[in-house]
């Protein structure tokens, strides 16, 4: 009797479609899962056993002969748990087959027969409905996750014995209750971080913010202990534009997969904001430490990546941004296995201006001081667009009112960005800090002012040829802030102020 089930397997951080195939037959009792002779097999035989046992069917005492197609998936996980116990049922004629046909099930078992929910449930989902399947049945904790997931029905199964129920042309259990606030509707969140309002003073620090969210730009925070470089970089994604839902929909799958999604969790709408330890490893901060692992440069996708204490950090882990960075994309290589993410993110790092603290109080000797900025190497600093000197603020400004509310920032944000979009569509890139020589070229127009500004700055040795770039980068969404077509010498001005010596 043979009897055959559709899942999906995590591999690395991606789904792949399988089929699960059982052959019962008479002879000396067996359980042999062909092809795949490793722990996560035994366990699986285990968890399977017990689950069916426990869940009131019999466990054909027969030979049993398991294929899990395709042949070069490299181990089974929990996932494939409740699709195997189905099939079982199914090849043992406990169950009717016909719905397994067009339904993917995706589970662990727990021994007493109840399903447990896995990581990767949107991703399981999508690829389930690629696969042309018509349903998912999975446990109720990730349901709503994949439920995002258009024209696939999803089946909520408690139980094995849920699972077997529906196989029977029964009903499963209930979807968990939505709350009102999402009932049919996209509500993207964006606004649960700490606000820009809480800054007094910093009007500098405010207008750098601005222009790393308004045109993508990488920016580097500058200044003593206590002048707000940590606040400021942590009120970035309150100033960013809103997740659309399809990007909504991309870091709910990534995070999902990467087992930060939490259950019950739906959709997320805040962008991402990744602030590892300066004692992070090269592997933590790209990926591959483990087979099937991201770094923080993945999970900070479409949000931001804050390095603070740069000075502290691994200089060969900084200097491994190079690619992420500039191409957007990370590629990782582990025994014969290839993985490459999107890493679309933008950079800001803050660090003290020098080992004892601030600039004016400082007892450090010139050894220290020069060991101090070796250790940001102009490769590390070539990842950053902007150089933001912070003071601290002055007592009196303490007790002043803000300058602006993220609300307010986000509003002029959004209109900048409009701007670039409108410009840069036919260029295939929607940011100013994606913009090539190029597009540069074709995009940007300087006054004789302006050449004259950029000029005096090549000859003081206070930007090169790729400064420039930089410059004409971030004078063109200052341009874009202030609402105007022309980059003018203000424009130039400011980004050029913003290439500080370290």
């Amino acid at each position: 009797m043979h009897a055959k089930a559709h899942t999906l397997i995590r591999e690395a951080m991606e789904m792949r479609a399988a089929t699960v195939e059982v052959d019962v037959r008479t002879g000396l009792p067996a359980f042999c899962i062909v092809g795949h002779a490793d722990r996560g097999e035994r366990e699986v035989r285990e968890r399977v056993r017990a689950a069916i046992v426990n869940s009131g069917f019999e466990f054909p005492a027969r030979r049993i002969t398991i294929d899990i197609a395709p042949a070069d998936i490299r181990r089974l996980g929990p996932e494939v748990d409740l699709a195997l116990a189905c099939a079982l049922l199914a090849a043992s004629r406990q169950v009717p087959a016909e719905i397994l046909e067009s339904q993917a099930l995706f589970g662990e078992l727990r021994l007493d027969g109840e399903v447990r929910s896995c990581n990767g449930a949107l991703a399981a989902a999508q690829t389930a409905r690629d696969a042309g399947l018509h349903g998912l049945m999975l446990a109720p904790g990730r349901t709503r996750e994949a439920a995002l997931v258009e024209d696939l029905e999803i089946v909520v199964a408690e139980r094995l014995a849920s699972a077997a129920r529906v196989l029977g042309g029964g009903a499963g259990d209930p979807l968990p209750r939505r709350t009102e606030a999402h009932d049919g509707q996209w509500w993207p969140v964006g606004t649960s971080g700490p606000d820009l309002g809480d800054i007094r003073g910093q009007r500098g620090g405010i207008e750098a913010l601005m222009l790393a969210a308004a045109g993508g730009h990488n920016l580097l925070l500058i200044g003593p202990p206590g002048s707000g470089k940590t606040v400021l970089a942590r009120r970035l994604p309150s100033i960013l534009p809103l997740l659309s839902r399809s990007e909504a929909v991309e870091v709910t799958r990534l995070y999902s997969l990467a087992g930060i999604l939490r259950e019950g969790e739906e959709l997320l709408g805040d962008r991402p904001f990744r602030a590892p330890h300066h004692s992070i490893t090269t592997a933590g901060l790209l990926g591959g430490g483990r087979p099937g692992s991201v770094g923080e440069v993945v999970l900070a996708d479409r949000g931001v990546l804050f390095l603070d204490e740069l000075s502290e950090f691994d200089r060969v882990a900084l200097e491994a941004l190079r690619q992420p960075v500039k191409d957007g994309r990370v590629t990782i290589l582990r025994a014969g296995h290839r993985a490459e993410h999107a890493t679309r993110f933008i950079l800001v790092a803050a660090t003290d201006p020098c080992p004892c603290g601030p600039r004016g109080q400082c007892s450090c000797s010139e050894e220290d001081l020069a060991r101090f900025r070796r250790r940001l190497s102009g490769h590390v600093l070539g990842h950053f667009d902007m150089i933001a000197h912070l003071l601290k603020p002055e007592p009196g400004m303490l007790v002043q009112g803000p300058l602006m509310t993220s609300a307010q920032a986000r509003e002029r944000v959004v209109l900048a960005r409009d701007r670039q979009q409108a410009r840069l569509r036919d260029e295939g890139i929607s940011v100013n800090a994606e913009m090539d020589a190029a597009i540069l070229r074709r995009h940007v127009t300087l006054s004789e002012e302006s050449e004259r500004l950029l000029g005096e700055a090549q000859q003081r040795g206070t930007v090169n040829a790729a400064g420039v770039h930089r410059v004409l980068c971030v004078a063109r969404t200052a341009a874009d802030l202030g609402g105007s077509d022309d980059v003018r010498v203000e424009d130039v001005s400011l980004a050029l102020s913003l290439r500080g010596d370290v």
